[in-house]
């Protein structure tokens, strides 16, 4: 599995534009986190994954997995149908989802071999247009799936709590988060690893 790419470049930026974030980035070094790059594949299971636990995911993931033969593409996921995607033990709303984001593929709404070649905003905005794909996990993607280099979200509570964490906050209204992630362009991604490493502390 391929990690996110980043090196020494964005590393020495973000410290030359952040003391505190640079030396949160010598205590911890260098983060190596997987990537998806099958961004369909990527999609399907960010869904899939959504208000269980990790080891839920997993076990529903694994499942869907075995009855696909490790195919996770439109086409294998119309041919299975609604029942035998939902009998990999998800609730029948989230096996819609993942049904319509297969027909939306497969009928040309959204084209997943040309998302790529777009700019994030638009990434977001054709794919935020799918049920059950909202902004944050359309970020993630954008992160995980695709490498983007400047992601920071605002919609996601641990790189908000890493933040707060990193600069001794107590509250952080969204002025002052944009405030941050302008500081971090145009490495915001991997101001973002660090953010959610520290969100633990």
């Amino acid at each position: 599995m391929p990690f996110f790419e980043y090196g020494q470049i964005e590393m020495e930026h973000l410290k030359r534009r952040d003391k505190k974030l640079g030396r949160a980035i010598d205590q911890i070094g260098r983060i190596q986190r997987e990537v998806t790059p099958d961004i369909f594949a990527a999609l399907i299971e960010s869904v899939l994954s959504q208000q269980i636990s990790a080891k839920a995911a997993q076990t529903v993931s694994g499942r869907m997995y075995t009855l696909l033969k490790h195919d996770i593409t439109p086409h294998s996921i119309s041919k299975a149908g609604l029942a035998a995607i939902k009998g990999c033990g998800m609730s029948e709303r989230k096996a819609r989802n993942i049904m319509g984001i297969a027909e939306a593929a497969l009928t040309g709404i959204i084209d997943f071999s040309a998302l790529p070649t777009l700019a994030d905003e638009e990434i977001i905005k054709q794919l935020i247009a799918l049920n059950g794909v909202g902004i944050w996990t359309a970020e993630m993607l954008l992160i995980f799936s695709l490498g983007r280099p400047n992601v920071v979200s605002y919609g996601d509570l641990a790189i908000r709590r890493g933040m707060m964490n990193l600069y001794g906050l107590k509250e952080l209204p969204k002025e002052k988060f944009e405030r941050y992630k302008k500081r971090y362009h145009p490495y915001g991604s991997v101001a973002s690893l660090y953010l959610w490493a520290l969100s633990v502390l």
